[in-house]
């Protein structure tokens, strides 16, 4: 597939290196040219220096022949118009742009063949603050994410040491779970992957990968880990756009929430903006007379969401010292993320992860309707819906046993209309089912993707 990419900046980088490791053709635009150097010394693509809003930079980077056209500079304005740009101009088929701006999803005209042609938003501020709500809310989980319009749940977490779980086979658990619908789609032992059979015994410590229904996800959980009590006080320090989404939807939740911020004219405007019942401490997260006046050890959650990696890890360490239960740290660099994960610091969140997963479900073949990473990256969960009959489906009509899927990859669950459901190999598939497959690779994907692609004769 040909990716044309406006803007070498983070968003933009972290798209161009996920895109560009599974063979596709990517060009990035960028006014920059050191950005565009980076990138190029770094991976096999194309970078050309120039306006992504201009026709000619457009033509020159081979427009009027690319498939998937991502405008993710820093500016909104341009992201908008390089996307009205392709569509009118070089027709190209599918428009994605990076918004930051909270409401110009609230009025599709601006988004339509009338306004800026742009098939879908992608919101790294909406995105991050939905995932660290995930986990607010499911507090012993390392990573929650949902698909069937949050019907249905993909959760990893930590096999404690008293769990009535530990020690027990995959193929127990089902028994053990009679009122409970879930499976174990893979089990993590010391970082790597067992690729989880019925046999595969689950011990402590143990990071286990689990599709739930969701109405079932903290009772399964709970099971799983040793039970963490209520999370009711947080702590965040960074006051930028993820940090006052997240307090003001935790305030409106009836959390008990202090925002740490250390510029004092954002510190204003946070506290007229936010609820009356957020405490805005003017301040830096790493100043620890502050965190021991603010009683940090009385916390049950910190977060550390300024855009410093190293003021998040260096706060977070010095929160959990002095006492903060659990302390998430937004990490951009992956070298960070993967060496402060499950340290200290009990969950380190990837911005450009949760970005990369809301992107993938269009750039994903086939009718996938969600995409989530998993593991650092490294994994995939995928919610495709299964179409056409048995002549002209790779799934539908067949049995869940007799799928040619990639090997360590399995189906999870199936939404079939408002029944969930955990298949076993004689589950039939039927169309119109939403499937949730669990692939161990990214490399994997184009095949999976392949088995839900229907033939010409359907349509």
């Amino acid at each position: 597939m040909k990716v044309l990419i406006v803007g070498a900046g983070r968003v933009g980088t972290s798209v161009a290196e996920n895109l560009v490791s599974e063979q596709n053709d990517i060009t990035v635009i960028d006014t920059d040219a050191r950005n565009l150097q980076g990138l190029q010394e770094r991976y096999d693509l194309r970078g050309l220096h120039g306006d992504g809003t201009q026709v000619a930079v457009l033509e020159a980077a081979g427009a009027a022949d690319t498939d998937l056209f991502i405008a993710c500079a820093a500016s909104d304005a341009v992201n908008m118009v390089a996307c009205r740009i392709a569509r009118q101009h070089f027709n190209v088929p599918r428009r994605i742009a990076r918004i930051r701006a909270a409401d110009v999803a609230e009025y599709p005209e601006l988004m339509g063949d009338d306004g800026f042609c742009i098939d879908a938003l992608i919101s790294p501020e909406r995105s991050v603050t939905a995932y660290l709500h995930s986990l607010i809310e499911f507090p012993e989980a390392l990573q929650v994410v949902e698909f069937a319009e949050g019907r249905i749940s993909v959760i990893t977490a930590r096999v404690g040491q008293a769990s009535p779980m530990a020690n027990r086979s995959v193929e127990a658990l089902r028994e053990a779970w009679p009122d409970v619908t879930a499976c174990v789609v893979d089990v993590l032992r010391g970082g790597r992957p067992l690729q989880a059979a019925t046999q595969t015994v689950i011990a402590p410590d143990d990071e286990v990968v689990l599709v739930v229904d969701t109405r079932h996800a903290r009772r399964a959980v709970r099971q799983l880990c040793e039970a963490e009590k209520t999370v009711r006080r947080v702590m965040i320090a960074g006051g930028g756009n993820i940090g006052l989404r997240l307090a003001r939807q935790l305030a409106e939740e009836g959390y008990s929430v202090r925002l740490i911020e250390r510029d004092p004219e954002r510190c204003e405007y946070l506290a007229v903006n936010l609820p009356g019942n957020v405490l805005v401490l003017q301040g830096n997260g790493t100043d620890e007379d502050l965190l021991r006046r603010e009683n940090i050890g009385d916390m049950d959650t910190w977060l550390a969401l300024t855009s410093d990696d190293e003021d998040n890890i260096m706060s977070s360490l010095l929160a959990k010292r002095l006492g903060a239960h659990k302390v998430i740290a937004l990490i951009n660099r992956p070298a960070y993320g993967e060496l402060m994960q499950g340290s200290h610091i009990d969950i380190a969140v990837s911005p450009a992860q949760a970005t990369m997963s809301e992107l993938l479900r269009h750039v994903r073949r086939g009718d996938v309707v969600a995409v989530h990473r998993l593991r650092q990256g490294v994994a995939e969960a995928v919610e495709a819906v299964a179409h056409g009959d048995r002549q002209t489906s790779h799934v539908v009509g067949r049995r869940v046993g007799e799928l040619r899927l990639p090997k360590g990859a399995s189906i999870g669950a199936l939404a079939r209309g408002e029944e969930i459901l955990i298949p076993d190999g004689d589950t039939v598939i039927e169309s119109g089912d939403h499937v949730i497959v669990f692939v161990p690779s990214r490399q994997q994907m184009a095949r999976v993707e392949k088995l839900f692609q229907v033939s010409a004769s359907f349509f």
